[in-house]
């Protein structure tokens, strides 16, 4: 039984990095390119830097999200085809 909750909380950590690695990953370059833009310009705009990183997650999320959706939907589906595992046990 506790190798069943390892094996379950193990694979959500795997899911949630794969639908969370893409985003933070995208956000955190084009925060970057935003701060290196907003250093050699020294323009200090609040909406310059978190702008471009809402237009960047958008995107992402529109042409990744069916993709993502997938991962959640599968990891969702084993958990609960699983879970009569559990309920079972003596």
């Amino acid at each position: 039984m506790q190798d069943f909750f390892l094996q379950l909380s193990q694979s959500a950590m795997i899911t949630a990095g794969i639908v969370l690695i893409p985003l933070l990953a995208a956000s955190l370059l084009v925060g970057l390119l935003v701060g290196i833009f907003q250093a050699t310009t020294q323009i200090q705009d609040m909406t310059l830097s978190f702008l471009p990183k809402v237009a960047v997650i958008a995107v992402i999320m529109y042409f990744g999200g069916p993709f993502l959706l997938r991962v959640l939907v599968n990891f969702t589906h084993q958990d609960l085809a699983n879970f009569w595992q559990v309920v079972t046990l003596p």
